[in-house]
Parts: C-alpha cells; structure tokens; sequence
C-alpha cells in the first residue's frame, strides 16, 4: 500500500507545507489527518504565497484529491472562507473532500478558549485561540457535533439544544459573558450545511478503497512531534496527536499501509507560544535568525522564538515516528554565519543526559550542550545539486544524519516549491 506520510519533527513551522505541495504533483490523494485552523502552512509557487490554515496543503495540486479526515477539526466558516479566497485567485477547489467522522468547531468552543486562555493569566497555554482545544474536549466527553450531522438537520438542531444549554450555562456563571442564541446558531449552520454537503465522504472508506487500487496517498500532519498531546512539551502542547500513529487513528487505516514516514526538521529551530524551549536564543543571534528567517507564524502573526538546531529533540522524533526520510529545511537562512551551534545533549543538575525529561520543571532547567560546526557563509539558494554545495554545508547535512540515523532525501534552500535539493526519487 503506497501511503506516504509527512509530520514536523520540532515543534512546527518546520516547512512541511511546502514539502506537501512538492510531493502532491506526484499522488492521487492528500489527506489532512489531525488538528485543525491552528496550522498556517505556507506555500509558495512562482513567487505567490499561499497560507493554509484548514485545507490540505496539496489543494493547489488539481490532480490530487484533497481530503480532511476523520481526526481533524473544521471550522466551516474559516474553510468556506479558505475555498472561496483560492477560487477568486482562479484556483480549482473542487476536489476537496470531508469526513463525515470530523467534529466541527462551534462558535461557543472558540469563547471558552479565549476565556480559558484568559483565565488562566500568566500560566495560559499560548493557543491561538481556535477553539480547537474545547473541540477535541467535547469529542472525547462525547457531546461533540460531527460534519456528518449536518446532512441529518433535525438531528443536528437536537443536539445542539441540548449542547448549547451547556456551554451557556459555563459562559454565562463561570465567565459572565453574554450566552449564544440558538436559533442565530441554527440559521448560521443551516447556510454551512449548503456549501459544505456535496463535499461529505465516509473517509476512511473511500481512503482504504484507494490504497488496495494501488493509489498514491500522502498524509499531511499539522504542528509537530514536540507539540504531541502524549509525548511534547506538555501542557504546552496541541489537542491531538500530529505523530504518523496519529494517521491510523486520524484517518481510520492500519499501520501496514504506511510505506514513507518522512520527517521534516528546519536547520535551527523555532517556537510559537509558551512552553520550554532549551536552544533559544534570547539574544541578536536569535534576532538575525528571526529576520532572516521570516519567523512569523502564519496563523497568529506572532513573532516565532528562535535558536539552534537541538538533535536530542529531533532524534525523539525518529524514535516515536518511526521515520524512514528526512527532509531539511530552510538551510540557506544559515549561510551568513561563520560557525554554527548543534545542540547534541543536555546537563540536567550537573548530569549529561541525551533525552527529553517529561516534566515542564525538569525541561527549564536543562542546558544544551552544542557541537560548533563551521558556517559556509556563501548564497546557497540557486543550488540544485547536493554536489554543489559548499563543503561545510554538506558536512552540516551529514553531521544531522549521522547523529539521527536517517538519510536526508530533500534539502529545502528557498521558499518557492522549485527551491529544492532532491536527493531521492520518492515515486
């Protein structure tokens, strides 16, 4: 079964937007499997950016049917408003596909998670405040509404009365703010319900009838390992699991259909919102990464926290992944500098360790131990060859795979989709 699987190995933002779009040219199916408006992929063809935030990045490949899966979950305003921005752009949006099994974002689940985020003060999370967190919350306390409700109306109408009552009562006694109108909810959904119904699939089925015709499939993870529910930085951590174990749950097929579980790393790392993050640069070096970087996040706008590449981080991530390919990014933000810093271990409380604590109190207090490794300080992004690379970019490139155990099939020195280093025919 050629399934093909993309997940971030840090904590996001790692470019795997890109990455999605340049394999999409070459399969029959891109399936978004977890997460929801939080992720910002950015794409950019011939000098034109695109943000996704909730479509499958391989929705500007018009060969590829696009499909959000089971585990993710939709806003349907931000993905009617996605669909109709790519339409006036003359983009084609009509092979997209949803799950009937994805739980839909309510307006009530975007309130309590600004409410909760400002609640909790000075220990918030650092969400985007989406609504993804209350979302997946009523999924697994079994009250949520799924796309597939829609098609049923009645049905729909009754469980929100039911739901509504509740989160009412929480907006209105524990946070005092003005509870949502039921019958505005109603005539709201009924005007998703026409856009989005011609779109509903049962998934699963329709994926797993795929794969058994031979069809290439690609999976598309949104955040990162280190924002895993089980195995990040917890609490500061997404709402589901964006592991390639997150595919056969998120999308409802068995791990013998996975051939390619391709991690993408950025060649520095960066972080959005709260959390530890043990490599950062506070400093003008994390600046000029920043700057040179563009290190915004695509979703918030908000400036990413930056520093050196940690490969005890990245080797975690091989480990839970299972991954068979390595993909680098963004490695031409380094050619300016003169040496380069790798995080290679800790010391925590005067012990070197080579893994990741479990504990927010332990993570804050480990210090990195780097490897320097000599800077090329030479434009590198009209290359196209690994050849052609300056030798210690190359000994930077080997150095990563060395210390991770997995071979690097595409180097990323650009932001355009032809910006690439292809070491490795995928298809």
């Amino acid at each position: 079964m050629p399934g093909y699987v993309v997940v971030g190995t840090q904590w996001g933002d790692e470019g795997k937007g890109k990455i999605v779009d340049v394999l999409a040219k070459d399969v029959d199916m891109v399936v978004r499997f977890q997460g929801g408006n939080n992720a910002g992929h950015t794409v950019v063809v011939n000098g034109e950016k695109t943000i996704l935030h909730l479509l499958p990045s391989g929705i500007l490949s018009p060969s590829a049917l696009c499909v959000i899966g089971p585990g993710v979950v939709v806003d349907p305003k931000v993905l009617i408003q996605e669909l109709e921005v790519l339409a006036s752009h003359g983009q084609k949006v009509d092979h997209l596909r949803i799950s009937d099994r994805a739980h839909l974002i309510m307006p009530y689940h975007i309130k309590i998670d600004a409410l909760q985020e400002g609640r909790l003060a000075q220990n918030k999370i650092g969400t985007t405040k989406r609504g993804i967190g209350p979302c997946y919350a009523d999924k697994y306390t079994r009250i949520g509404l799924r796309v597939g409700d829609l098609k049923d109306f009645e049905y729909f109408k009754m469980r929100l009365k039911s739901v509504l009552a509740i989160k009412n009562e929480i907006i209105t006694k524990v946070y005092d703010e003005k509870p949502f109108d039921y019958d505005e909810l109603v005539e709201t959904f009924r005007n998703y319900k026409k856009v989005l119904e011609p779109m509903i699939i049962d998934a699963s089925y329709h994926i797993d009838k795929a794969l058994k015709e031979g069809k290439n499939i690609l999976f598309e993870g949104a955040q990162a390992n280190m924002l895993d529910i089980n195995y990040g930085s917890y609490p500061y951590v997404t709402s589901s699991s964006p592991t390639s174990a997150g595919v056969l749950t998120g999308v409802g097929i068995g791990p013998r259909a996975l051939d390619h579980i391709i991690g993408v790393v950025k060649a520095y790392s960066t972080r959005v919102g709260e959390g530890p993050f043990t490599t950062e640069l506070l400093n003008e070096e994390g600046e000029n990464l920043r700057t040179w970087g563009n290190e915004y996040g695509a979703t918030t706008g908000r400036p990413r926290r930056c520093g050196w590449l940690d490969l005890v981080v990245l080797k975690q991530a091989v480990r839970i992944n299972g991954l068979t390919d390595l993909v680098l990014t963004k490695l031409d933000v380094l050619s300016k500098l003169k040496e380069i810093p790798v995080c290679v271990s800790y010391e925590l409380d005067g012990k070197s360790i080579d893994y990741l604590p479990s504990t927010t109190a332990e993570c804050e207090r480990l210090r990195p131990n780097y490897v320097l490794m000599k800077g090329w300080q030479k434009d590198i992004s009209h290359i196209k060859e690994l050849n052609e690379l300056p030798k210690e970019a190359l000994d930077y490139i080997h150095f990563i795979e060395k210390e991770s155990g997995v071979k690097i099939a595409l180097v990323s020195v650009g932001p355009d989709r032809q910006d690439n280093i292809i070491t490795k025919d995928f298809f």
